[in-house]
C-alpha cells in the first residue's frame, strides 16, 4: 500500500521516519516500554510541526501516519528474527519507494532491534538509532562492528557510561513521560507496588521478601511471557494468596494509573544494569516514591531523600519502608517533571535528528572490532 503523499513541509520542519518493533501495536494495549515511548515521541514530534511516519505493527494508533508493515501484531513471538528482518525489509523498501516518489525522509528514527542497525548503511538517509537494551558482554560486539552506520543514542547516562571504553555514545535522550497524563496523589493507601515482565532480574521474588519483612501488604502486575512461566510457577505463584501478596497480572491504562497513584511506594529490587526503567518514571509522575537497589539507571531516576531510597538488599528495603512518611509526593512528581517531560524528549530528539542529517549516513567512521571480555 503506498503512502499517502501530503504537503510540502514547512522549512524548518523535517520528515521523520520512525520505525518501532513488529511485535506490539503503538501504544502497548498492557506491557510495552519502547511502544508508550514511540507514542509519545511521535505526538511529540508532530506537535512540533515535523512530518511523521510511524512503521509500526497492526493495530498501532497515532498522530502520525502509521503504516503497518505485516499482516499481525506477533506479541507472542517477541524477539524473532524472522519477524524482525521481514519488518525491515518492507521498511527498507517503503522509505526507498517514499524517495522515487519525491517525498524522501530526512531521517530514520530506529527503535526495533539489532536488524535495522545492522543494514542501516543499505538506506540512503541518515539514521538514528536508540539503544532500549542492556549493553553488555553479549550486545557490545555487534555494537562495535555496526554502531558507525546510525547516530546511536542512550536512555541514560548511566547505560552510556556501561559501554565505555569500547563505545562512546555522546548522544543521551531520556525515555518521555507525559507528565499531564499521570494524576497526582498525595493521600496513599498502605500496599506496595511491584510491576513488570516476570523476569528473575527484575526481582518480583525480591519484592514478596521485602514486603513481608515490612509487614505491608503487596500487589504484583505485569506479564508472564515465554520462557518466563517456571519462574513465575516456583518462585512467586507459591506466594500469592490474594491478600498479603496479591498478583492482578498484566496492567494498562487506568487500572495501571490507579496501582501508581494509590501505592506507599514502588519497589525496584532489580539485579541487572536498567538501561531506563519507565515503572520508576511513571510512578514518581504520580507522586508515588521508589524504593530500588543501586543498579543501572535507578541511580539517577532515585534521588536519595528526594523522590526514593536506594538500598542494598531486602533487609534494607524492608527497613526504608518504614522512612516514607519522609518523602513529599509533591517532590516526587516534581523530580521528574524537568527531566524526563516528554517536551524534554522531543527537543533533544530533534537535536540529534539535526545533528545526523548534517553528517550524513554513516555518521562516524567504522571503528576496528574489539572483543569484548
Amino acid at each position: 500500500m503506498p503512502l499517502t503523499p501530503l504537503p510540502p513541509p514547512r522549512r524548518s520542519s523535517l520528515h521523520v521516519a520512525v520505525l518501532a518493533p513488529p511485535w506490539i501495536p503503538v501504544p502497548p494495549p498492557a506491557y510495552g516500554g519502547i511502544e508508550a515511548v514511540l507514542e509519545l515521541l511521535c505526538e511529540g514530534l508532530v506537535a512540533r510541526g515535523h512530518r511523521v511516519t510511524l512503521f509500526a505493527a497492526p493495530g498501532s494508533r497515532s498522530t502520525a501516519e502509521v503504516y503497518s508493515l505485516l499482516d499481525d501484531a506477533h506479541p507472542e513471538a517477541i524477539g524473532s528474527s524472522r519477524l524482525e528482518a521481514d519488518h525491515v525489509a518492507q521498511a527498507w523498501h517503503e522509505i526507498e519507494q517514499a524517495c522515487a516518489d519525491g517525498m524522501p525522509y530526512d531521517v530514520l528514527h530506529d527503535h526495533s532491534g539489532f536488524t535495522a542497525l545492522a543494514m542501516a548503511d543499505r538506506v540512503q538517509i541518515p539514521v538514528v538509532h536508540t539503544i532500549h537494551g542492556v549493553l553488555d558482554a553479549d550486545t557490545l560486539p555487534f555494537y562495535r562492528r555496526h554502531g558507525h552506520k546510525a547516530a546511536l543514542v542512550a536512555i541514560s547516562h548511566t547505560q552510556a557510561a556501561s559501554a565505555r571504553p569500547f563505545l562512546n555514545l555522546p548522544n543521551v535522550v531520556p525515555n518521555p513521560v507525559a507528565i499531564d497524563r499521570w494524576p497526582l496523589q498525595t493521600e496513599k493507601d498502605d500496599y506496595l507496588l511491584w510491576i513488570g515482565r516476570m523476569d528473575p532480574v527484575k526481582g518480583a521474588h525480591r519484592a514478596i521478601r521485602a514486603a513481608r519483612e515490612a509487614q505491608r501488604r503487596l500487589i504484583l502486575a505485569g506479564p508472564i511471557q515465554p520462557g518466563q512461566e517456571s519462574y513465575f510457577q516456583e518462585r512467586v505463584a507459591p506466594h500469592i494468596d490474594g491478600h498479603e501478596v496479591c498478583y492482578v497480572g498484566e496492567a494498562g491504562g487506568a487500572d495501571k494509573r490507579n496501582l501508581y497513584c494509590k501505592a506507599a511506594a514502588l519497589l525496584m529490587p532489580i539485579r541487572w544494569q536498567e538501561p531506563f526503567g519507565m515503572v520508576m518514571v511513571e510512578a514518581l509522575a504520580c507522586g508515588t516514591p521508589v524504593i530500588a537497589f543501586p543498579e543501572g539507571a535507578a541511580t539517577e531516576i532515585v534521588i536519595p531523600g528526594i523522590n526514593g531510597l536506594l538500598v542494598g538488599d531486602e533487609h534494607e528495603m524492608a527497613r526504608a519502608v518504614q522512612q516514607l512518611s519522609q518523602l513529599d509526593p509533591v517532590r516526587c512528581r516534581a523530580s521528574v517533571a524537568d527531566r524526563y517531560d516528554v517536551a524534554v524528549t522531543t527537543s533533544r530528539y530533534e537535536a540529534v535528528y539535526r545533528r545526523a542529517i548534517a553528517h550524513g549516513a554513516p555518521v562516524q567512521p567504522a571503528t576496528r572490532y574489539v572483543a569484548v571480555s
